[in-house]
């Protein structure tokens, strides 16, 4: 079951195999942090949060680095909108993006460079660059010659005479920055400092990097030369996925990355997002409104990362419904597990087993999720069904020690994906009832049944179930048993 890994670069499947066995270097170009994020950053975040959650899962030792950009246009203007700063800004919306992600399950990153924290890195790229003849200054701004690195074009299949014929029409003859540059392709590495707006000393003078600069310095300061997985959005492969290729791989000779992996869009009822269409959805705004976060993390994995997938009401009303059936079984032991006689602890390294070799098979095929979200399902469905049989019948069909590998198994799996449940607790207003109670309230559920209102008979047995206490019907009457420490 070797891991198999869609490459941009080469636009095939591949063998994963890392520079350096059993780690993994990995780096993802995270948000610019001028607004909330939105359902894009809520996909990426999840695909790559559980990329790397698997990786760990089958072994390897994975670090992780997320990007801030924290210098940008969008960012001053919010600035000069609030008249804040810059600093203030970014500041507040990196505090949301934690406050966003945590909701979501997502765990953090093993470290989130900033670009304003790694201002000696972009420099000395830059520098490294105009050595090599790969750069040039003019008037304070330094531009990437993009014609001297002859694999321009690689990641993106574009070819350079598309990309000048393409922009012909776009080009502003009277723009300074394109009276600055040599060639109209070519891209900025530094801007000269502008009037009221951040800058730093540099040997250009005054001003601040470019946006592709930063990644290839935050990657080459925390991670090497060369790392295991780049990964992004496709809106990222061009152009600052190649122009990341270019400014590194012209100054190491060495690949930036072995694998490059791109998430699909999100489309909100089939119509891209903006806020002009007035369909822009922030996480928080979804969340606020009542939406199960292991409902939005389902929406995401039950489609294929590179494919694009629709953000409509159904839909995540239908991975809502989806959620509630994982989460029964991800709750059978704890509801359980005592009267089938488990001690009831998780074991994230269960016995090796048919379904967890059906899920690392579904997964290893370029991380296909929603083939190993079937596993899942089964064992879910199939717990469930069990519960139902233990409560009507007082036992299982199913040995109950197999019932706590299959249990074991699912949350392990789960967890694998950012699906947690875990049991409510239980309060006095709740778990109250004395055995007395308990009892009463048997005889007027059997007295319903008798009287064959059997609407008030099930409106019982369910107050007592959601206090956890089950009802066990057989021949010699009816008795209870309490689970969920009630």
């Amino acid at each position: 079951m070797t891991l198999t890994l869609y490459n941009t670069l080469s636009r095939r499947q591949e063998p994963f195999e890392t520079v350096e066995p059993g780690k993994v270097k990995m780096y993802y170009c995270g948000v610019t942090v001028y607004d909330y994020c939105h359902l894009g950053h809520a996909r990426a975040c999840i695909v790559w949060d559980v990329v790397r959650r698997y990786l760990q899962f089958i072994g390897y030792e994975v670090r992780y680095i997320q990007n801030f950009t924290d210098i940008d246009d969008k960012i001053l203007n919010r600035a000069r909108q609030e008249h804040s700063s810059m600093e203030a800004v970014a500041d507040r919306f990196i505090k949301a993006y934690f406050e966003d992600m945590a909701r979501l399950g997502i765990k953090e990153a093993d470290e989130y460079p900033r670009a304003t924290h790694t201002m000696n890195g972009i420099q000395r790229l830059i520098h490294d660059l105009e050595n090599k003849g790969f750069a040039y200054p003019s008037d304070g701004d330094v531009y990437y010659a993009v014609r001297q690195f002859s694999e321009y074009g690689k990641l993106s299949g574009r070819k350079l005479e598309d990309m000048q014929a393409g922009a012909s029409g776009r080009v502003d003859v009277e723009d300074p920055e394109y009276q600055r540059k040599r060639d109209k392709v070519d891209f900025a590495l530094w801007k000269a400092a502008r009037p009221g707006e951040p800058a730093w000393e540099s040997p250009w003078g005054a001003g601040r990097p470019g946006w592709h600069i930063e990644c290839s310095a935050m990657v080459r300061d925390r991670l090497g030369d060369t790392i295991d997985i780049h990964a992004g959005g496709e809106d990222l492969i061009f152009p600052h996925h190649e122009n990341e290729i270019a400014q590194s791989e012209a100054v190491t000779g060495k690949p930036l990355a072995r694998y490059w992996l791109h998430n699909g869009m999100v489309k909100v009822d089939g119509n891209k997002m903006s806020k002009s269409l007035g369909n822009f959805t922030t996480i928080r705004d979804l969340l606020d409104r009542g939406v199960e976060p292991m409902a939005v993390r389902l929406f995401v994995l039950m489609a294929q990362y590179r494919t694009p997938i629709d953000f409509t009401d159904e839909a995540i009303a239908d991975k809502t419904n989806a959620w509630h059936t994982l989460k029964e079984g991800l709750l059978f032991g704890y509801q359980y597990g005592k009267q089938l006689g488990w001690e009831v602890e998780i074991n994230n390294h269960p016995i090796p087993n048919p379904y967890i070799e059906r899920f690392q098979e579904a997964v290893n095929d370029d991380f296909n999720f929603p083939s190993g979200l079937t596993v899942l399902f089964e064992l879910a469905k199939q717990l469930h069904r069990e519960g139902n049989i233990l409560v009507h019948q007082g036992k299982t069909e199913i040995p109950a020690d197999e019932l706590k590998i299959q249990w074991q198994t699912l949350v392990t799996l789960a967890k694998v994906l950012g699906l947690e449940a875990k049991p409510e607790v239980q309060t006095s207003a709740n778990n109250g009832l004395s055995d007395a109670e308990i009892e009463d309230l048997i005889e007027q559920r059997q007295a319903a049944r008798k009287a064959r209102n059997f609407a008030e008979a099930d409106r019982i047995r369910n107050q007592l179930q959601a206090q956890g206490i089950n009802l066990i019907d057989s021949a010699d009457g009816t008795r209870f048993v309490k689970t969920k420490n009630s």
